[in-house]
């Protein structure tokens, strides 16, 4: 039987529902690098300097952040395939006047399906982030119960096309990385990948994708246990790292948008706690690093408690896996210099 593919949308931000719960910053000395968040100017809503800043400035020690593309900015006229590097101008403008360490590290797109066009994408890329620029995210998510939402959907079999492959080889010239954005059937495929171009950095996004709705929420202990064993093989690709985030969205079976009152830190930790944990142990902390995910998980929850979340997950950890988690990694990562120190 075919399955339905359905929309799971991200709810809208409402500031003043999210206002209606105050929580104080734990540990506030801590230093962040916030590893992913976007920009744009959607129907849906607004998420530039002043609204970043807002969040930035709300009380955690967020050091730095990594702008993550979304297809905000493109170039409206040229090429077809230069238009992409209109982003990364548009972010390069918006982070000087941002200050210190916001998007201190941009990662762009490319289709690497171009062939030889790819090299004078990312060549393009590489001038316009003006020291800026880390690498490129082509979102391989692809599921048949999910209608993805991203702004370049992917088709099936992305990860293993020979022409995909072929463009992601010449990252390692420019000294780029990869960004995976994918759901955790796929979590084999983004292993097979990692172990053909075993010298290229790769990082999967949102703890590796985990689904809890549709057929995937049937049987949620054997979802669950696929996951685990998707994740362990890729966690053995000593090239690829993991972002631990991404978890108030609609397709991680969660509806904190539906309820009286915003989610508290110690609610999202309990619910997280599961897949989280397991990313740790997986991959290990210094292969591991929080992601606020922002706007998009700002349907959800607030800054304040999606950071405040994700240190009572990382209560039990050393002072090094603490310092590893919430900067060092995406640091050493992204080339951040001492933005983590």
């Amino acid at each position: 039987m075919a399955v339905e593919q359905r929309a799971y949308p991200h709810p809208h931000v409402n500031n003043a529902w999210l206002a209606r719960l105050r929580e104080d910053i734990l540990e506030p000395d801590l230093p962040i690098v916030d590893a992913h968040h976007h920009l744009w100017e959607r129907p849906s809503g607004v998420y530039l300097v002043p609204e970043l800043k807002a969040d930035l400035g709300a009380g955690h020690n967020v050091r730095g952040t990594v702008f993550i593309q979304c297809g905000y900015g493109f170039r409206a006229d040229g090429p077809a395939e230069l238009r992409p590097v209109g982003e990364t101008e548009t972010v390069v403008k918006i982070a000087s006047a941002a200050g210190p360490g916001v998007c201190a590290g941009i990662v762009g797109y490319t289709d690497f399906r171009l062939g030889d066009g790819v090299d004078a994408v990312l060549e393009a890329h590489v001038a316009a982030g003006k020291g800026r620029f880390r690498g490129i995210r082509q979102s391989a998510g692809w599921d048949p119960a999910i209608l993805t939402q991203t702004s370049a959907p992917a088709q099936p079999g992305l990860l293993a096309d020979p022409a995909f492959r072929g463009g992601l080889a010449r990252l390692g010239r420019f000294g780029l990385s990869y960004e995976s954005s994918l759901y955790h059937p796929q979590l084999p495929e983004l292993a097979a990948l990692a172990r053909a171009l075993p010298d290229l950095p790769i990082l999967a996004n949102h703890c590796g994708g985990y689904i809890a709705i549709g057929p995937h929420a049937e049987n949620l202990p054997e979802t669950f246990q696929r996951w685990r064993a998707g994740l362990r093989e890729l966690a053995a690709c000593p090239n690829v790292y993991l972002k631990l985030g991404g978890q108030a969205m609609s397709i991680r079976g969660v509806a904190f948008h539906e309820q009286v009152l915003p989610p508290s830190s110690g609610e999202m930790a309990n619910a997280w706690r599961p897949v989280m944990e397991t990313c740790i142990e997986t991959f290990g902390a210094s292969r591991c690093m929080f992601e606020s995910n922002f706007p998009v998980d700002k349907g959800m929850c607030s800054y304040v408690s999606v950071w405040n979340a994700f240190k009572r997950i990382a209560a039990g950890c050393s002072e090094a896996e603490k310092a590893d988690l919430f900067a060092g990694s995406a640091t050493r990562f992204y080339r951040l210099g001492e933005l983590g120190v």
